[in-house]
Formats: C-alpha cells, sequence, structure tokens
C-alpha cells in the first residue's frame, strides 16, 4: 500500500501548480495559448501547460522521492522506481486561455497499470474543489466522502465530449438526454463521481492515460464504473502508448440502460 509521504508529495505538487496557474492567468492572460514547443505525444506544449509542469517538476525534483513521473509534455522519467505519478498538470488548458473557470491539476500514483493506480487527486484549479481517493478507502470532495447518484433521476444528465472529437456514438447521445460539454474530462469524470452527472462519455479513441487515471480511481471509489465505449472495464498501461474511449457512469444499469443502445446503433449502421 502506498506511504503517507508519496501522498503528501502528490497534494504539494497540486497545490503548487494550482497556485502558479492561477497567478499566470492573472498576470499573463495573453500569454497562456502561446505554443512553446511539442511534447511527448507529439501534440502542440502551450505556455500554460510548461509553466504547470515546470512547476511540478521542481517540486518533486527537491523532495528527491523515490518515484517515476509520467507525464504528456515530459513523457516516462523512468529512475527504475515501484510507483509512478501519472501528471496532467492542466486539463482543460482551452478552458484556461479562453478564461473559462473550469480546468484542473490531476495526478494519480500507481505501478504498472491504471487497475493499480493506488492514490488520486484532481483540483479545479479556478474553484479550489479538490477530489480525492486512496484505494479501497472511498472518495472524498474537499475532506468530506462522497459517492454516486444510486438511482439516477428520471431526468438524466451527462457530459459528452463533443466537438472534433464527437463520433457518432455521442451524436447520438447529445439527442437523446440533458447534456452539458465542459471541456475537462478529469473534471467531467468526478462530477459524476460527487452524483452532480449521472454519466460521462468520449466515444472516440484518444483519451490517454494521464487525463483518466486520477479520476477513473475517484469514480471507482465513489461507487461508479468505468468503461470503455463498448462497456468492457478500462484498463490500460501507464505510458503514453495506448489512447481509449471512456464511460465513466454512476452504475453498470446506467451504461447498460442510457449509453450501450446508441453504441449497438453505431454498430449496426
Amino acid at each position: 500500500m502506498i506511504d503517507t509521504e508519496l501522498k503528501h508529495l502528490a497534494y504539494r505538487v497540486v497545490e503548487t501548480v494550482s497556485r502558479v496557474v492561477r497567478k499566470t492567468v492573472k498576470d499573463k492572460p495573453f500569454m497562456l495559448g502561446s505554443n512553446v514547443g511539442v511534447g511527448a505525444t507529439g501534440s502542440p506544449t502551450t505556455y500554460l501547460d510548461k509553466l504547470a509542469e515546470d512547476a511540478a517538476l521542481r517540486v518533486i525534483e527537491k523532495a528527491g522521492a523515490p518515484v517515476n513521473l509520467l507525464t504528456e509534455e515530459k513523457g516516462c522519467i523512468d529512475f527504475n522506481r515501484e510507483y509512478t505519478l501519472v501528471l496532467d498538470p492542466v486539463d482543460g488548458t482551452r478552458n484556461a486561455t479562453h478564461g473559462i473557470p473550469f480546468y484542473s491539476v490531476s495526478l494519480a500514483i500507481g505501478k504498472k497499470r491504471l487497475s493499480d493506480i493506488e492514490y488520486g487527486i484532481v483540483r479545479n484549479i479556478p474553484t479550489g474543489d479538490t477530489y480525492t481517493a486512496t484505494r479501497r478507502e472511498g472518495a472524498y470532495l474537499n475532506n468530506r466522502r462522497m459517492s454516486v447518484t444510486d438511482i439516477p433521476s428520471s431526468d438524466i444528465l451527462s457530459s459528452l465530449t463533443l466537438g472534433k472529437n464527437m463520433d457518432r456514438v455521442t451524436k447520438r447521445l447529445s439527442g437523446l438526454y440533458n447534456v452539458r460539454s465542459f471541456g475537462s474530462c478529469s473534471l467531467e469524470m468526478c462530477l459524476v463521481a460527487s452524483g452532480s452527472l449521472d454519466f460521462y462519455v468520449a466515444g472516440r479513441e484518444y483519451m490517454r492515460i494521464v487525463d483518466i487515471a486520477a479520476s477513473s480511481l475517484i469514480v471507482r471509489e465513489a461507487g461508479g464504473v468505468v468503461t470503455d465505449i463498448r462497456g468492457s472495464d478500462l484498463d490500460m498501461d501507464l505510458t503514453l502508448d495506448g489512447r481509449t474511449s471512456v464511460i465513466a457512469a454512476s452504475t453498470r444499469s446506467v451504461i447498460d440502460e442510457y449509453v450501450l443502445p446508441s453504441v449497438v446503433k453505431k454498430t449496426k449502421g
């Protein structure tokens, strides 16, 4: 089981990144979305992404912690240690650069796969709301125990990844229920964990482990379910190589009744 020292390190990283990002958003709003390079995945790195990741790296290096590190910009920094920090320093960069107050820092601690993640923390940077989970110890919002909605209301509320990453499944779902699209996967999954949403779907296989590592544990520890678009329990290696679709839902029955019928229609179509 993960020790307290690593949890404290994760919290310090999240605190530092949140502080740096808030200050940068306030002081240098016109620089946030500037491209300053290319990350390990081949995607452009913005000024805000690099600033946030550099802040996280300084905390980790100063602590001298015995961990590996996996981030979208730097890739895998392997020190041949047992545990790996899986970091997305800014999830929802476009929201941040456009002044929309819904973006997070997401950090998980695990060994080899999503299924062995032992600790996760997601911070809504503008509001300060903090979601945490420890494996087999439950999920918390601002240190208060939280759980999914056991029985969805007749007024189903979901969040979908739309726009250029929308597929035929999410297009169908967008016309069936009350839908939101917030632009930060980790926070949208945490809204499922807290009972605010009945389900969240990213239908295309483009999500990386850094996007979902912490929030997947949080949803599961809150009593929810995380699968791929076919309804199979989601698992993947702690590397940047894999991509996946995501369904995060309050219950398996929500997936079976409200999401998968649209997947079947896609297959038949």
